[in-house]
C-alpha cells in the first residue's frame, strides 16, 4: 500500500520523536506567539513520506480555501473531505496534505483538505460552518452526498463527526461515511485516559487542551453543546463510521466513548485501537508498519 518500505526497527517512531521535540519547545518557551505556535505545528507533515503519483491543486470550495490531493487514476466522483487537526487553532492544509494524499491514494479517491477558520480569532462554530459549507458546495458541484466521506484527525476528527451531525440536524443529505482519526471530542477534559496514559503520550497534556478549549469555545459556547462536544450528540441515523486511535495516547477514551455511543444508537461502527501508538499515528505513513497497516485497513473497510 505504501510507496516506501517502513523504516527498519520496531521501536522507531518518527511521530513520537516529533512530539517529544514539540513538547520540549512548549515547556521551555512559555511566551510563544500564535504565529510561531502555528509554524511549529506546520511541521506535522515531517514524519509522513511524500506519496508518489499524486498531484495537488489549491482551490476555494464553499468559501474555504484548501488543497486537492488527486492520485493518478482516482475516482473523481468520490471525495474525502479532510479536516485537519490542531486543537482548532493550529495545523493547516499544508501540514496535512501528505497524510490526506496517502488516504486518497489507498482509497482510490480524491481528497480535499480544508483550511477552515481557526480559533481563537474564529471560535466555534466557525470551523464547523466552513466544513458544512464545503460539503454542500461539493454536492452543488455534482458530487453525490453519499460519495463524500468526512474524515479528520484530532480536532479535525471532531469536525468530521460534527459535520455529519450538523447536516443531519438541518435536514440535509449526509456523507456516505465518516472516518475519525484519534478524534478529540471531550471539551470538558473528563476522560480517564488523560490520567492513565499521561506518561505514554508524548504530546497531549491537560494544560495544552485547556488552552485550546478556551480558544475554540470562548465564553459563548457550552462545553456540552453537541456540535462542539459530540460526546453529547444523538447518533440515531448517523452514517457508517470508522474510528481509530493509538493505545498510548491520552485521548484514547474519546475514541472508545464515541464508539460506545454510536454502537448504542445502532450505527455501523468500527473501532481500531493500535497498542503502543501515539496520537494520529497514521502520520507515520510510509515510515512504520502500524501506520501503513491502519491505512490499508481503512481502505478495505471503505471498499466494503
Amino acid at each position: 500500500m505504501s510507496d516506501q518500505q517502513p523504516v527498519a526497527g520496531v521501536d522507531r517512531d518518527p511521530l513520537k520523536d516529533l512530539y517529544t521535540d514539540w513538547s520540549e519547545i512548549l515547556a521551555t518557551t512559555p511566551d510563544l506567539t500564535m504565529r510561531v505556535f502555528r509554524s511549529i505545528f506546520d511541521e506535522w507533515h515531517q514524519p509522513t513520506t511524500e506519496p508518489t503519483d499524486v498531484t495537488y491543486a489549491e482551490e476555494t470550495i464553499g468559501g474555504g480555501p484548501g488543497i486537492w490531493c488527486r492520485p493518478n487514476g482516482a475516482d473523481a466522483s468520490r471525495v474525502l473531505l479532510y479536516t485537519h487537526g490542531g486543537g482548532f487553532a493550529v495545523g493547516s492544509a499544508s501540514s496535512h496534505r501528505k497524510l490526506a494524499a496517502h488516504f486518497a491514494k489507498a482509497l482510490g479517491v480524491q481528497s480535499f483538505v480544508l483550511d477552515y477558520r481557526r480559533a481563537p480569532e474564529h471560535p466555534h462554530p466557525a470551523s464547523l460552518e466552513d466544513a458544512v459549507s464545503a460539503f454542500l458546495a461539493l454536492t452543488e458541484g455534482g458530487i453525490a452526498p453519499g460519495n463524500i466521506t468526512t474524515i479528520g484527525d484530532s480536532a479535525g476528527g471532531n469536525l468530521a463527526v460534527a459535520t455529519a451531525l450538523a447536516l443531519q440536524e438541518r435536514g440535509k443529505p449526509v456523507p456516505g461515511s465518516v472516518i475519525a482519526l484519534s478524534p478529540w471530542l471531550d471539551m470538558e477534559n473528563r476522560g480517564e485516559t488523560l490520567v492513565t496514559n499521561d506518561a505514554t503520550d508524548a504530546l497531549i497534556t491537560v494544560g495544552l487542551l485547556e488552552g485550546m478549549i478556551a480558544g475554540v469555545l470562548g465564553d459563548q459556547t457550552s462545553p456540552t453543546a453537541p456540535l462542539a462536544n459530540p460526546l453529547y450528540a444523538d447518533y440515531s441515523g448517523f452514517p457508517r463510521l470508522y474510528i481509530t486511535a493509538g493505545g498510548a495516547e491520552s485521548l484514547l477514551d474519546n475514541a472508545t466513548r464515541l464508539n460506545d455511543l454510536a454502537k448504542a444508537a445502532g450505527v455501523d461502527v468500527t473501532l481500531s485501537v493500535v497498542e503502543g501508538q501515539q496520537h494520529v499515528f497514521p502520520f507515520n505513513a510510509g515510515r512504520t508498519a502500524a501506520a501503513d497497516d491502519q491505512i490499508a485497513a481503512i481502505a478495505k473497510w471503505y471498499a466494503g
